[in-house]
């Protein structure tokens, strides 16, 4: 068996390790003769799995107390929809700091629930900085403002976390989507009103949605919020409402355990710090290629790129793609390259990824 270095920003690269437990367990999960994906989820076999996952979870982010963590379905795309009929009880106006591809489609999603302030956008430089909280201009009472913390197509990542309190709103929730980069660095959970997350970069398996919710946000659902998202509905049912991604939650819950096993999220953090400046290193010292990111707003994740000679594009994808490094493609909204280098994958695969790009610019520049 052969496997290659996978770049792919989502579905993305799994530990081995956990691909292998996974399929030694498939047929027979801890002496229970039947698979997880057999399960019932209300059974004492998966509400074990479940009920550790979560506190594998808490424990890996330290997650408050007052906070609950639901597992959903619908991926975030879902949750520009599920979170305006969850948020904005009696109000009317919703905040949106626009950053990149998915807090434009998070914004446009949110108008037909709410009335949408752009606090503030990065629309008029390409997207390739984070506006300084300086610059948001706030309603005067909005539900909740939202950030999309780390934007998986065009690589921007906040370099601060938006703590209100700093321009004196400490009293508004911030919402994040932390899709593509959560558990890959440490965050203060306690500045956030609500997090989540498509499981499907650094967590685990698509159908998975990871929702970290303060208590005081739960009870404000829209009456034709449909009762299988109603925040307060899932919480109190224990995310078992109805039938929860079962066999996504399983993996999860097994990269939790390996994420824990590497020294957890301060440990590939550290990791991820080196995996990154590898790769920004190389960029800026080739007149080959090019990263177009403000410097201070990269992001560690998702590493766009682009050949100056383009017309070069589809034989740098080719030979790479034989070489073993696959997925390198760009978002086909802004074409290019795209690495994306989360948890999963080791530093020998930047090196990898650095070595054939240094061979093909030899080559062909």
């Amino acid at each position: 068996m052969s496997r290659v270095w996978n770049f792919s920003a989502g579905p993305a690269v799994l530990p081995e390790a956990v691909l292998r437990q996974a399929a030694d367990e498939m047929l027979d999960w801890h002496g229970s003769g039947m698979g997880v994906m057999e399960m019932s989820h209300r059974g004492k076999e998966f509400t074990a799995i479940a009920a550790q996952a979560e506190a594998d979870l808490r424990e890996l982010l330290v997650v408050p107390a007052n906070y609950h963590i639901l597992f959903m379905q619908g991926g975030a795309i879902a949750e520009n929809a599920i979170i305006p009929m969850n948020l904005l009880g009696d109000k009317r106006v919703a905040d949106y700091v626009v950053t990149g591809s998915w807090s434009q489609k998070s914004q446009k999603e949110a108008r037909k629930y709410a009335e949408v302030n752009i606090a503030a956008s990065s629309e008029a430089s390409g997207f390739t900085a984070v506006p300084a909280m300086a610059e948001w201009t706030l309603s005067a009472d909005p539900a909740y403002v939202f950030t999309c913390t780390n934007e998986t197509i065009g690589g921007v990542e906040y370099p601060f976390e938006p703590d209100l309190a700093q321009i004196g709103r400490g009293d508004l929730p911030v919402v994040a989507d932390m899709s593509s980069h959560i558990l890959s660095r440490a965050i203060d959970v306690s500045k956030y009103g609500l997090i989540f997350g498509g499981a499907q970069k650094n967590i685990g398996p698509a159908g998975l949605t990871i929702v970290i919710v303060r208590d005081d946000l739960l009870g404000r659902a829209m009456p034709h919020c449909p009762t299988a998202f109603d925040f307060k509905t899932v919480a109190d049912n224990g995310s078992m409402y109805n039938t929860p991604p079962t066999y996504s939650i399983y993996i999860a819950g097994l990269v939790f355990q390996w994420l824990k096993r590497q020294g957890g999220v301060a440990a590939i953090e550290a990791q991820n710090i080196a995996k990154a400046k590898l790769l920004y290193d190389f960029l800026d010292a080739s007149d080959f290629y090019e990263n177009r990111v403000d410097r201070a707003c990269r992001s560690r994740m998702n590493v766009p790129f682009f050949l100056r000679d383009e017309a070069l594009n589809e034989a740098f994808l080719a030979e790479s793609k034989a070489a073993g490094l696959v997925q390198l493609k760009g978002h086909k909204s802004v074409g290019g390259m795209r690495a994306s280098i989360y948890n999963a994958l080791p530093l020998a695969g930047v090196e990898a990824l650095v070595d054939f790009m240094r061979d093909f610019a030899a080559r062909r520049g």
